[in-house]
């Protein structure tokens, strides 16, 4: 990893590093990068890949409605509604 390419990542995630910055962490990237590159080197021809590192069991429900509510239900707590409807402020963004 050289410091231009850092140089151009800080740009990007828009954060502004001094020179002595932009040595260190060329040079702490580079370390990890090592590590990865070690990491990368282990067989793993015959192993099979893992979802999660334990077994992992579902427990399922039956999917029962406890109560209906009408819309009218719904909307008594509403702060502000319009027909079956929340009405809320714009949002502009």
């Amino acid at each position: 990893m050289n410091s231009e390419s850092i140089k151009k990542t800080a740009q990007l995630a828009k954060l502004a590093l001094s020179e002595k910055e932009l040595a260190e962490v060329t040079d702490q990237l580079g370390l990890i990068l090592q590590h990865f590159q070690k990491i990368s080197e282990i067989p793993t021809d015959n192993i099979e890949p893992l979802l999660t590192p334990t077994e992992i069991e579902n427990f399922w429900r039956e999917d029962v409605v406890q109560q209906e509510l009408s819309p009218e239900e719904i909307l008594q707590n509403a702060p502000l509604s319009q027909g079956h409807l929340f009405k809320v402020p714009p949002v502009v963004g």
